[in-house]
């Protein structure tokens, strides 16, 4: 069985694939409609993917998450999630979405092979979700949420920014969604990608959120990882039937733990989510390149994989914001 290792020996098994940089929301820590986006021909066809996917399986990758922008702007999502099932060696394939056209699109992804889906929500509050959102429906959202519940996705997780002084004040209301409602909810901490001291202002550590949960409803069991390939730690509240997990990327790095690369939509191999460093695979792609030639680009963007990501007060993200990586 091949293994795909770094240069610090870390298993290199989980792709994440943006496939637009699109997206029907305009959230105030996102801004995607501020800048010009990618003309159709920059973005890689599914095909396309699917023939960087065969590559990157062929070196040892399992598991694939679909992201954005918001990927289920763009048509037959479920297409491609089927071509990516017919590649020998992948297990699993997920889904980030905002949730508006989820509802709409379910079926059409279920029958594809989707199993689980992570929906961002970052408020309960109409109004503070229209602000938040730059205009959003949470009904559209919500409706999202429990045609995934009562169509078996499992698990289908929430995943919540909170933001100092916007939607703090929801936080403990999304952890009660966890005993009330079986929801695992995922706090996400801000990533102040603007570089403003006014940005950096809206980030609300982990171990603060943590706090503030114990303090209003009580222990936080360690439960484990829930279903999945990410980083967050899972806790589970007295009588809860749901999780809480947290994702701690500026605080609690986990780059030790780190088993991921990223596919942005117009065909550029992210080793860091909070680096600017990449290798064009489209490029090779489209002169023509064989199977053997892409796993050696593969390679190389793994190999220039660093041992962690920058202290966040020395982050310099020059090239690419949240909505073109993915996140």
């Amino acid at each position: 069985m091949t293994t795909l290792l770094d240069t610090y020996h870390r298993n290199i098994n989980y792709m994440r694939i943006s496939i637009t940089d699109r997206c029907n929301m305009r959230c105030i820590y996102c801004n995607s409609h501020l800048a010009p986006h990618l003309n159709h021909d920059d973005i890689l066809r599914y095909k396309e993917i699917q023939k960087i996917v065969k590559a990157a399986a062929r070196l040892g990758v399992k598991n694939l998450r679909i992201t954005g922008g918001e990927p289920l702007v763009r048509p037959d999502v479920g297409a491609l999630i089927e071509l990516l099932y017919l590649i020998e060696g992948i297990n699993d394939i997920s889904l980030t979405t905002n949730g508006v056209f989820l509802e709409k699109y379910l079926d059409e992804l279920q029958e594809a092979g989707l199993k689980r889906v992570n929906i961002s929500l970052d408020s309960f509050n109409t109004d503070k979700f229209k602000y938040i959102t730059g205009g959003g429906n949470l009904d559209d959202v919500m409706r999202g949420i429990e045609a995934s519940i009562e169509a078996g996705l499992d698990p289908v997780k929430i995943n919540m920014v909170p933001i100092k002084g916007i939607n703090d004040d929801e936080i403990i209301d999304f952890a009660k969604k966890s005993i009330t409602h079986g929801w695992n909810v995922r706090y996400i901490e801000y990533m102040p990608f603007a570089d403003s001291p006014e940005d950096k202002k809206k980030l609300i550590a982990i171990d603060e959120i943590k706090n503030m949960i114990v303090n209003s409803l009580g222990k936080l069991e360690p439960c484990g990882v829930a279903s999945g390939n990410g980083p967050a730690k899972y806790y589970k509240l007295d009588n809860s039937k749901g999780t809480v997990g947290f994702i701690g990327a500026m605080t609690h790095n986990f780059c030790s733990e780190c088993n991921r690369f990223r596919l942005t939509a117009d065909g550029r191999l992210m080793p860091c989510l909070l680096r600017d460093d990449e290798i064009d695979i489209k490029g090779p792609l489209r002169a023509g390149a064989g199977i053997e030639e892409l796993e050696e680009v593969i390679k190389k963007a793994v190999a220039i994989k660093q041992e962690k990501h920058p202290e966040s007060d020395e982050m310099d993200l020059k090239k690419r914001q949240m909505w073109q990586i993915g996140g």
